[in-house]
């Protein structure tokens, strides 16, 4: 242990200090340091499956839940990324899930139709639903989104309609568990780096800029409505694919699908992994979703262990496990005596 004739200072590793975003290479060794965390993440994430095999099918429904509550909070994110809080995501999600149950149901089409079909037509019916409303800010804006799943169950049970708490069953299935698990992993890589990727172009920028100061984004002439309005659609694209996997994937489909946990888990992965960050919502939902499922022996207390994890990261990690891995990574730490300059 060092004597108090010396402090620690963070640096910055070589190739973080010459550019923060826009690295410049000089060797394989750092080609290595940027490419790597991405490959083992892919790696890891397409091994999950066949590990799953090993553990059970028990822990096969778990992985795909795991990707669910992922692709829920990928979700949530990108809708935080432009400012709009949402505490009712299981309004996309159940929207999602029934589309596809009742095209099932109906028609008994296959889940290769019914589930493309049902992301894009939820998510754009969620664009619409929300349209009227894009003008209001933090948590007005948030209490209608928490309003609207519970208005869905309430209008499902009070009408009969689309099954009404009996739900919809007996529906169209994937051929096997592996390829119904490698479906929505494949999936969650491709949402994972599509929104990196439009983060990273003037598109995101605009969005980010709306977040911080919309009155600005006003004044420049750029028509924020509009924009609320899109990213709201490509925010719920997830969501509803989600549903609609979940829906044939257990060939059911009820009121539960406009439960408050598919709401909650999104912003409680998201504060786990990472506010903002897209790394950040899948570490948090693939920490969050086995834990959750792993307390489950404990019966009712484990709602006391799980709510004692939540306040640990709120006080002691504020800023998200992902930021903190991410510090640790880019930066090493050293001893100098104090008053060095």
């Amino acid at each position: 242990m060092k004597n108090s004739s010396y402090r620690k200072e963070r640096m910055d590793r070589g190739i973080k200090a010459r550019a923060d975003d826009i690295f410049a290479i000089s060797s394989y060794k750092e080609i290595a340091y940027l490419v790597l965390p991405r490959f083992l993440f892919i790696v890891f994430i397409l091994l999950v499956p066949i590990l799953g095999q090993y553990a059970g099918h028990y822990w096969q429904g778990i992985i795909v839940i795991t990707c669910i509550i992922a692709l829920l909070t990928l979700s949530w994110t990108f809708m935080f990324s432009v400012g709009l809080i949402s505490l009712g995501h299981a309004v996309f999600f159940g929207v999602g899930a029934y589309i596809a149950g009742w095209m099932s149901f109906e028609f008994g089409l296959s889940p290769l139709v019914t589930i493309p079909v049902a992301t894009v037509s939820g998510a754009a019916l969620g664009a619409l639903l929300f349209y009227p409303v894009l003008r209001l800010r933090g948590i007005y804006f948030a209490l209608i989104t928490f309003a609207l799943p519970l208005f869905m169950m309430r209008l499902i049970e009070a009408t009969g309609y689309l099954g009404g708490t009996a739900g919809l069953s007996r529906l169209a299935s994937f051929p096997s568990r592996m390829v119904a698990t490698y479906i929505i992993i494949l999936v969650l890589l491709i949402v994972v780096f599509g929104y990196l990727r439009i983060q990273d172009m003037d598109y995101g920028l605009v969005l980010r800029a709306i977040r911080d100061n919309d009155l600005s984004v006003y004044a420049a002439g750029i028509n924020v409505p509009l924009f609320k309005a899109q990213a709201l659609f490509l925010g719920a694209l997830p969501a509803t694919f989600a549903g609609a996997f979940l829906t044939h994937h257990y060939r059911f489909v009820g009121m539960t699908a406009f439960a408050l946990e598919y709401s909650m888990f999104p912003i409680t992965s998201a504060v786990i992994g990472g506010t903002g960050l897209y790394p950040g919502a899948v570490l948090g939902a693939f920490l969050l979703t086995p834990l959750s499922e792993s307390l489950r022996a404990f019966g009712t207390l484990r709602i006391a262990i799980y709510s004692l994890v939540l306040v640990f990261f709120i006080l002691r990690l504020p800023q998200g496990l992902f930021r903190f891995i991410q510090r640790k990574y880019h930066q090493y730490e050293r001893w100098v005596p104090i008053g060095k300059e």
